[in-house]
């Protein structure tokens, strides 16, 4: 290989050719985490089925005498350092993932919580309580040496305990003025879908601690100025002009944590196109819907993961998140008497409420949907997401709840009997069909719950009890809980996407849990459900009001 071939190959990898655009800035300034020759090429060798188990194994050592033995073995080798070598390089100087993590249990956790007793079926009950278990396997607390050798690890401290997702996740979720893709310094130029200031409601609805939401209100606003000054964009219909939010994440490279996959993906474009599909893919991971048709749609190819354009759509969920922040925000700022503060986001709300009628809203379809930013039209596709201002409680119109139902009935969704699809495209993408995520599923049941709607309340029951069943089931065969389940045949793990389907699960034990806690007088751990048409179910709404009011 002739001398500084490597450095070529990552000048083109970066789109530094000539005649090429101009490079955007990488994820940060890490030489060992987020760029450079020794992610390059321990990346590229591929030691580890997951490019993201070496981003996130600590160093032995400072960071500069990493980098200088590297140097060393490089130049020893020409710039390519054989596959064995390289391995043994990253044994002597780097540690196993997880080591700066060591087990936490939460202090208010018990052993036998109240809502486990509301529970009717006792299989459901048993299952419920191994899950409450799983806490305390996914609690995590930072060593102190992370606080005081930074340097030697991709991991951002913190002082706080906290709960991991599980399995190849194994960091938190925190305030860095915005919330990061996840607590690594190669995460930090990404944010996450705008959640916090809903976190900050769930934890006063239940403590009522007026003091911690005076001491935290201006990192709730840090969060949500985040958005509006970095990812914000103007959309004009009708001859007036709307503020709305994307994913954006102008940032380039390969993404250190999938940084092979990108780097061969980029080689199958253009050069002078590969920085913006780096971009792309980031600003992709920031949604958390990476990867899905959802992104694709309206590029060259809408089935291939180098068609991803995230930026270009204004994407419904994102809107319903910011729109329920600002409500959030003017509640918790006239809560402390800052009358000002909550006019201002009392407004912000009132102006995003018409932006995404205006823009998002399909009356015909009765739903929202994606609107691309390039065409200047609607994305009409499924995904359980068109749904999230029923969730977010962000729509004007309670009709609104009725023409949503039927738009879920009129595009076949409720004929799937193990869960909510991601969309209905096959891409071999793991946010497409045929898994189903169990934050999409809160998505859609909470929004219809959330409704007087009786009939939009029983079909929000029906689709927990199916989502339920399909959770016990695999948990009966498996004795774990997945990120997500493939709900094609019948329920089972999902797949598809960058990497193996991973156990824990954070985000379905929490929903899991939540459908238990409120439909537990009801649900069945041996009940399909088959959607009733409209004048069965009215029928059987009678039939349950009727038994209800038998004596016990």
């Amino acid at each position: 290989m002739p001398e500084r071939t490597w450095e070529l190959r990552l000048l083109l990898l970066l789109g530094l050719g000539l005649g090429s655009q101009e490079a955007l800035p990488p994820p940060c300034e890490s030489q060992i985490y987020c760029q450079g020759e020794l992610l390059h090429q321990v990346q590229m060798a591929k030691l580890y089925q997951d490019d993201k188990q070496f981003v996130d194994m600590p160093l032995s050592s400072a960071p500069d005498q990493v980098l200088q033995r590297f140097n060393e073995l490089a130049e020893a080798h020409n710039h390519s350092i054989p596959q064995q070598q390289l391995q043994l390089f990253v044994q002597e100087h780097f540690q196993p993932v997880g080591q700066e993590l060591e087990p936490w249990t939460p202090e208010d956790w018990k052993e036998s919580p109240q809502f486990l007793q509301t529970i009717s079926d006792p299989n459901l009950r048993a299952w419920a309580g191994q899950l409450h278990q799983l806490w305390k396997k996914l609690g995590k607390k930072v060593k102190p040496e992370v606080l005081s050798h930074p340097e030697q690890f991709s991991l951002i401290y913190s002082e706080h305990p906290f709960i991991v997702p599980g399995g190849r996740f194994v960091e938190f979720y925190y305030c860095y003025g915005h919330v990061p893709n996840g607590a690594r310094v190669y995460y930090l130029q990404r944010s996450q879908p705008p959640l916090l200031t809903l976190m900050m409601d769930r934890y006063m609805t239940h403590t009522n601690d007026t003091a911690f939401l005076r001491d935290n209100i201006e990192t709730l606003a840090l969060e949500v100025d985040f958005w509006a000054e970095n990812r914000s964009i103007s959309v004009s219909s009708g001859g007036k002009s709307y503020v709305l939010n994307r994913y954006y994440v102008p940032y380039g490279g390969p993404r250190p944590e999938s940084y092979s996959k990108d780097a061969e993906l980029a080689d199958t474009l253009p050069e002078g196109d590969r920085e913006d599909l780096f971009a792309e893919l980031k600003a992709g991971a920031e949604s958390g819907w990476d990867f899905s048709s959802r992104w694709f749609i309206g590029g060259p190819n809408p089935d291939l993961l180098s068609s991803t354009r995230t930026s270009k759509f204004v994407p419904v969920d994102l809107n319903a998140f910011l729109c329920q922040a600002e409500e959030l925000m003017s509640n918790f700022y006239a809560r402390l008497g800052n009358d000002t503060q909550a006019t201002k986001y009392r407004n912000l709300r009132a102006q995003r409420l018409a932006a995404m009628e205006a823009i998002l809203w399909d009356e015909e379809k009765g739903a929202w949907f994606d609107y691309d930013l390039e065409t200047g039209k609607k994305n009409a596709e499924f995904y359980p997401s068109n749904l999230a201002p029923l969730w977010a409680g962000c729509f004007s119109d309670l009709g609104d709840v009725d023409k949503a139902l039927k738009y879920l009935e009129d595009s076949q969704i409720l004929t799937y009997h193990y869960g909510i699809p991601t969309s209905l495209r096959k891409t071999g993408q793991q946010w497409d069909l045929p898994n189903a995520w169990a934050p999409l599923q809160d998505l859609v049941i909470r929004g219809l719950a959330k409704s007087p709607s009786p009939r939009a309340q029983e079909v929000a029951f029906q689709l927990a009890q199916n989502w339920i069943r399909t959770n016990f089931d695999v948990y009966s065969n498996t004795s774990a809980m997945y990120e997500k389940y493939d709900i094609s045949n019948s329920g089972q793990p999902g797949g598809g996407g960058e990497y193996e389907v991973q156990e824990g699960f954070g985000w379905t034990n929490g929903v899991v849990l939540m459908l238990l806690d409120r439909y537990g007088d009801r649900l069945s751990s041996g009940t399909w459900t088959v959607f009733l048409e409209p004048h069965c179910l009215a029928a059987a709404l009678l039939l349950s009001l009727l038994l209800s009011l038998l004596p016990q």
